[in-house]
């Protein structure tokens, strides 16, 4: 897909109720033939990603396609008493990314990615978090950006960018 089919730009107010179809798209899940159920996004644990969104450090770009929206790249501190699973310290952001599943493997998830990354350091943070499964294709992706894993769990990894000019 060429440069100039899709746009990255920041989420408009009236768009949050796409995080919910992003929400679910952002779970990693490996079996196409036995996915999980969509109220999935309702457990307390993965419902924080999106939950009231626009509050500070809340932050939400889109990757549109010819007036569709494909994909998004949000952040979020979840520092209450439920942590994200990328949980570093309650002044580092949590990437959550996703894209509908025919515009993967296109570039535009490295896009989102590098946009945030910038919009992230534009902001002045210094570091920004985000947990991976060992088994999802992105944490290649998320290697090659600069993101090193901080921590190591049975399933996951926490991975760590700092966040440089």
């Amino acid at each position: 897909m060429s440069q100039e089919i899709y746009q990255i730009r920041e989420m408009r107010s009236d768009e949050k109720n796409i995080l919910d179809d992003m929400l679910y798209e952002a779970i990693f899940q490996p079996d196409e033939n036995n996915l999980l159920p969509r109220e999935i996004i309702q457990r307390p644990e993965i419902k924080i990603y999106i939950e009231d969104f626009g509050k500070e450090d809340d932050y939400c770009l889109v990757a549109e396609v010819t007036g569709k929206i494909a994909g998004a790249v949000w952040v979020r501190i979840l520092s209450g008493p439920i942590k994200g699973y990328g949980y570093i310290n309650p002044e580092t952001p949590e990437f959550s990314i996703s894209l509908l599943k025919e515009y993967r493997n296109q570039g535009i998830g490295t896009a989102l990615m590098n946009k945030m990354i910038q919009y992230l350091l534009e902001k002045g943070y210094k570091k920004a978090s985000l947990s991976v499964s060992k088994k999802n294709y992105a944490f290649k992706l998320y290697q090659n950006l600069g993101f090193r894993i901080v921590n190591e769990q049975e399933e996951d990894y926490i991975m760590l960018l700092e966040i440089q000019k």
